[in-house]
């Protein structure tokens, strides 16, 4: 089998049923999702996926829960879907059907947030920093922030023009209470600022140095309406940094 990169046509070809061809990253991956009847048969699904894959010489990302098992094969190699990965789908499909469960693909997405900034070389370290990630630099109209462990969202920034007078995107991002501290300092550091923490220890509103808000919370109890009455767009005291 060859490492190089199957185009989106060549794995359509391949029919392979119950699977999908999704972007994380800007890399392809095949992506299924297994429906399983408990915990335990999902163990052993992943256990018989991770020997098929070792056989091959390959691996797998597997998410294990309760009722289902999410599938991610890629070649980190060659940067996309090859032949092997191919290989491997066609043996999932097999294990699952022996074990009497189903895959599907219909529910399965990735979450990009995207901005339309004039700088973004500016407030992208900011990004970066608070959500504990990397900062790629791409040609002149686009960079991105990406989380290496793949477990959040990635953040691309597109080059513009003309800005809305309102900045509306903020995203709220679920932190554990020891990670709050470290993340406001970082965000700081990379020219951020606090906004706001009358909502703490439930919430605390960080602006990068464009404008634009984040909310990190905790599951810590707190009034998070005292930071969204005073920051909702339009409100009284919205701040308007355009």
């Amino acid at each position: 089998m060859t490492t190089q990169v199957l185009t989106g046509q060549q794995i359509a070809a391949a029919e392979l049923d119950g699977w999908t061809l999704l972007l994380s990253f800007g890399q392809g991956g095949l992506e299924t999702r297994i429906h399983t009847e408990n915990f335990t048969q999902g163990l052993r699904i992943v256990e018989s996926i991770g020997k098929a894959a070792e056989e091959l010489g390959h691996h797998a990302d597997l998410d294990l829960r309760a009722f289902q098992v999410d599938v991610r094969l890629s070649s980190r190699d060659g940067g996309g879907v090859t032949e092997t990965d191919v290989t491997l789908a066609r043996q999932v499909t097999d294990i699952v059907a022996a074990a009497g469960a189903e895959l599907e693909c219909g529910s399965l997405t990735h979450i990009e947030l995207g901005l339309d900034t004039p700088a973004y070389a500016k407030i992208a370290p900011f990004w970066a920093a608070v959500f504990n990630s990397e900062h790629v630099i791409g040609t002149e109209a686009w960079g991105d922030v990406g989380d290496p462990r793949g477990g959040l969202p990635m953040i691309w920034f597109r080059t513009a023009e003309a800005r809305s007078e309102q900045r509306v995107w903020h995203p709220h991002l679920w932190v554990d209470p020891a990670q709050v501290r470290p993340r406001i300092d970082a965000a700081l550091a990379a020219g951020g600022t606090l906004v706001s923490d009358q909502g703490a220890p439930s919430v605390w509103v960080l602006s990068d140095p464009d404008g634009n808000l984040l909310y990190l919370n905790t599951w810590q109890p707190g009034d998070s309406s005292l930071c969204d009455s005073q920051y909702r767009p339009g409100g009284s005291n919205w701040i308007d940094r355009s």
